[in-house]
């Protein structure tokens, strides 16, 4: 499962309604997949359950037909019940080994980080990937309240571990190549895709960079799967 994660966490999308101009899920999802997102995960923290299950069965639709990973943000409930590939969960959200419990071997959890510490216990815990406390300054609320890791703190937690790392916060074509650089897996973007006029052009151009480091890592021999 880890090589095939390292491949679908190149370019992570997370949903976001408030930053969508108005668009629904389903269309920025679909044009970030023609733009070259590998994973999505649908995150819509203000949703009641009957809300959440209703679009994310048809985000179920369009991630399958596309070969997508898909993921739900927090909630295992709703990640059940529409049958995602898993779930993503924060330090203070639902308990890793509940989840793992609830959803089974097969499934897939993500673990957010905040610091190195953080990373080296994750993988006890039955994570399988992880995401990071954001890496620079952005107005993106969940991002926003903690201190921005910086490339060096987010290299330390990539040392710390041998999950896949993806990295947000701040994330966009001006220092993607830098954030690659540092070793992780993938780099996963809220407001670079879903804010853009043009979804798949934006999603097209990180993924453009995204592939073009990783190439570089494995042509240096840098490359971890």
């Amino acid at each position: 499962m880890r090589a095939r994660l390292f491949q679908a966490l190149r370019l992570y999308v997370v949903t976001d309604r408030n930053l969508a101009k108005g668009r629904e899920e389903e269309e920025v999802v679909s044009l970030a997949i023609a733009g070259g997102a590998t994973a999505i995960q649908f995150r819509a923290k203000d949703w009641d359950a009957g809300r959440m299950v209703e679009v994310g069965l048809r985000l179920r639709s369009i991630t399958r037909d596309a070969g997508v990973l898909y993921i739900v943000n927090d909630r295992v409930d709703v990640a059940m019940a529409v049958d995602a590939d898993g779930v993503h969960l924060g330090q203070e959200d639902f308990p890793v080994p509940l989840a793992r419990k609830l959803l089974g071997p097969g499934k897939i959890i993500g673990l957010t980080v905040h610091n190195a510490e953080q990373a080296a216990e994750a993988e006890g815990l039955g994570a399988d990937y992880l995401g990071t406390a954001a890496v620079f300054p952005t107005d993106t609320k969940k991002y926003a309240a903690v201190a921005p890791l910086g490339l060096a703190g987010l290299e330390g937690i990539v040392r710390a571990t041998r999950l896949p790392v993806v990295a947000i916060g701040g994330v966009s074509k001006s220092n993607a190549a830098q954030v690659m650089a540092t070793g992780v897996a993938g780099i996963a973007v809220v407001s670079a895709v879903v804010a853009a006029d043009d979804i798949m052009g934006a999603a097209r151009d990180l993924r453009a960079i995204v592939d073009e480091a990783l190439g570089r890592l494995e042509r240096l021999g840098r490359r971890s799967s």
